[in-house]
């Protein structure tokens, strides 16, 4: 008999890689070059929770996403 514990649920594998699949927004960012902009600018919101705070990554986020349209 198995003990308590071993039965429980797990994610079927269609799941687990639905999890694992990138965000198309993220694949989308990656594909412009601007990543890393976009990456600091996520960070910085993160942190401070203030547009204003945060204008230096704004600009260059906007600058790097301009350059490649």
């Amino acid at each position: 008999m198995a003990r308590p514990g071993h039965a429980r649920n797990r994610p079927s594998l269609k799941e687990e890689e639905a999890e694992e699949a990138e965000d198309p927004v993220d694949a989308m960012i990656s594909r412009t070059g601007c990543a890393a902009q976009h990456r600091a600018l996520q960070e910085c919101m993160a942190e401070r929770q203030d547009w204003g705070d945060c204008q230096p990554q704004v600009r260059a986020f906007g600058e790097c996403m301009a350059r490649r349209q």
